[in-house]
């Protein structure tokens, strides 16, 4: 199968307006109305070969389980079922003994897509955990996010929707053909002045083939050129995706990234999404834009005065106070701290603030009618992470933040202070003011925040433990950048 065939809506009348992934178009249905009939039959009408379980582990990356169905019945019980795999392998560390590691990867009908990559057609499903006692594994990322999730909106009535803007840099031999030959000066260019937009472009359309929401992409700011006696030239570009709910939405960070690798892979170029590629260039970061949603409907971030609505303060207090704790999962490389202590376009300081980059929280703007009202979701964005997080993790915490908002008796105080006009002003303040500088510090402030995340039994000690003993066990970056 070819790129075009992967990304075309097969079977689709000339000049008719399609939407929805490949298995939505061939089913007929949405995919939250899937069930095992409706795959059973796509799998033997479209001549489907395999079957892949796919699910993420540990290390927050994608992993398979590959079945060449015999039968209809061999195909309807693995995807009725799942299959069992080695915990103490996915989960190394986090209490599975390798005496008794058995747990089991239970399909998710709904999240079915074709492979686009694979050269034998290919139904791929992702999958949950669970444990020997068939209840949800503890020691699972996709657990926990769903957890921190039930108990947003168990205590607070409110779930979130969230959607990250995952930064990339490509890489190419040079050329010397110039294109935009100036360091970080990338945004918004196009071809030929950027040589990564083709690939961007086709990473869109099957994004959309695999039913991950995209909002949009663009050639973003950095820039690195060739150093001397080297060939490579990196670029950065990014992918904004669509708000989804907390499980979807971290799911849609892991596939994306394994669409850009893979399509890099295919073109012979490099993919990087560390955050930083070199120092005194754009870092990459993995902004987290939030929604608050009540019985399905987004609420505003801003009351009818300006002012912030109570689900806004819960989550933007819960982040002020437990952000720099969230390190441990949405900052997990050396250079994440050279990324902070240079300053560009990464949080200066643990604030908040309407439309300050610099900040730590941001409240973008939206677009509105000609009433005033917005016809896009209102959104509270969390700036901190970068493209080292581990998402499930990332966005399980920052569910648990938001109800340790809710819960603050000091709130007011909390918002009052951290508002960015009531810090220093942005060019008074220090480089990563208020921000660890090193693991060292991020295993400190998790100390700190590590009953936030407990509670509800979201996070489990055992991992909790493992995650500050490998912080506190690692080079300490704390000299000054």
């Amino acid at each position: 199968m070819n790129d075009i065939e992967a990304a075309s809506p097969a079977g689709s009348p000339a000049g008719s307006v399609v939407t929805g992934s490949r298995l939505e178009r061939w089913t007929g249905r949405p995919a939250a109305r899937w069930g095992v009939d409706d795959l059973v039959r796509v799998f033997h009408e479209r001549q489907v070969q395999l079957l892949a379980l796919m699910h993420v582990g540990g290390d927050g990356e994608l992993k398979t389980l590959d079945f060449a169905p015999r039968n209809v019945d061999h195909l309807r019980r693995v995807l009725e079922s799942g299959e069992r795999a080695d915990g103490s392998s996915l989960f190394p560390g986090l209490g599975i003994s390798s005496s008794a590691s058995d747990v089991f990867l239970r399909p998710r009908v709904a999240t079915a897509f074709i492979d686009p990559f694979s050269p034998l057609p290919t139904m791929a499903v992702l999958c949950g955990h669970a444990g020997r006692d068939g209840a949800p594994l503890p020691q699972s990322p996709d657990t926990m996010v769903r957890r921190a999730l039930d108990r947003l909106e168990r205590e607070t009535g409110h779930a979130l929707h969230a959607l990250g803007e995952v930064e990339y840099f490509l890489c190419r031999r040079s050329s010397g053909d110039g294109g935009h030959d100036a360091d970080d000066r990338g945004y918004h260019a196009t071809a030929p002045f950027v040589f990564g937009e083709a690939l961007r472009r086709r990473a869109l359309g099957f994004l959309n083939d695999i039913g991950v929401p995209v909002k949009y992409g663009h050639s973003e700011v950095g820039f690195v050129p060739v150093e001397e006696g080297g060939h490579d030239v990196w670029e950065q570009h990014e992918i904004e995706l669509d708000l989804a709910p907390l499980p979807a939405a971290a799911d849609a960070v892991v596939l994306t990234r394994w669409v850009l690798r893979r399509l890099a892979q295919a073109d012979d170029m490099q993919v990087n999404f560390d955050p930083v590629l070199q120092r005194g260039h754009a870092g990459t970061g993995l902004h987290i834009h939030f929604a608050p949603v009540v019985r399905g409907e987004s609420r505003p971030v801003h009351g009818p005065g300006g002012e912030l609505t109570e689900s806004a303060r819960w989550l933007i207090g819960g982040l002020v106070r437990h952000g720099t704790a969230l390190m441990a999962f949405g900052n997990r490389a050396e250079s994440s701290f050279v990324r902070l202590g240079q300053a560009l376009e990464a949080p200066r300081g643990v604030v908040w603030g309407d439309s300050d980059r610099s900040a730590l929280v941001r409240l973008p703007i939206v677009a509105r009618d000609a009433q005033g009202r917005a016809v896009v979701a209102e959104t509270v964005e969390f700036r901190l992470p970068d493209g080292s997080a581990h998402p499930h993790l990332l966005l399980a915490g920052v569910a648990q933040a938001m109800c340790d908002g809710y819960a603050a008796t000091d709130l007011d105080h909390l918002i009052e202070t951290s508002r960015s006009s009531a810090a220093p002003a942005s060019g008074a303040r220090a480089p990563g003011s208020g921000l660890p500088r090193s693991f060292v510090e991020v295993a400190a402030a998790l100390r700190s925040s590590r009953a936030m995340l407990e509670s509800g039994t979201v996070y489990p000690a055992t991992m909790l433990d493992r995650t500050i003993e490998r912080l506190e066990a690692q080079e300490s970056t704390s000299k000054p950048r």
